[in-house]
Formats: C-alpha cells, structure tokens, sequence
C-alpha cells in the first residue's frame, strides 16, 4: 500500500524562532490517528498517513493552540505545512490588577 508524508516546521510567530515538542495529533474522520511531536528545528512529519482529509491540531503550554481543518492528504505526495504558533503573554492569562481597584 502506498502512503502519504505530512511535513513542516513549528515556528514562534514573533521571532520566527523554531519551537520543539509541541504536540501535533492527526485526526481522520474525528478518530485520532497519529502523534508526532516537533524536534529541536521545530521539524515534525507524518510518515505513512492514508490519504483522506485531515484535522492537524499543534499544541504547546504557553502557546495557543492552531488547528488546520479540511487537510487534503494525496497518495504518494509530500504536503509541507509550516505553523506560527503565538506564546500566550502573561497578561493574557491573568486578569489585570486594575479590575480590583475600581471599587
């Protein structure tokens, strides 16, 4: 049976620096299919994925999550996806001190 490559890079958005071990999960008709974690570069790939269409979902703490829907897997073709991932600040996650001090 001939299959299919899925490749790319996970890079930082602000300083196109690569991120390693984000998680990057395969899913297929909503079943998962494979995990693939991103290397020191920020490389990742999917070796033998059947062809159909795919939900990429990247993960990282500390980062937001991206998902690709609608990923179109062919046989025998090498697809290159390359993701920007965006490091949640610190003040996205906590609430600002001003909201205590209006009363």
């Amino acid at each position: 049976i001939k299959k299919s490559v899925m490749t790319g890079q996970v890079l930082k958005t602000e300083k196109k620096l690569p991120i390693k071990d984000v998680t990057i999960t395969a899913y297929a008709a909503s079943k998962k299919e494979k995990v693939v974690f991103s290397d020191q570069a920020g490389a990742y790939s999917f070796a033998e994925l059947k062809p159909g269409t795919y939900r990429f979902v990247f993960e990282k703490s500390g980062y937001r999550k991206i998902v690709r829907d609608n990923v179109i897997i062919k046989l025998d073709e090498i697809l290159q996806m390359n993701i920007e991932m965006t490091e949640i600040k610190h003040f996205d996650l906590m609430p600002s001190p001003m909201h205590f001090t209006d009363f």
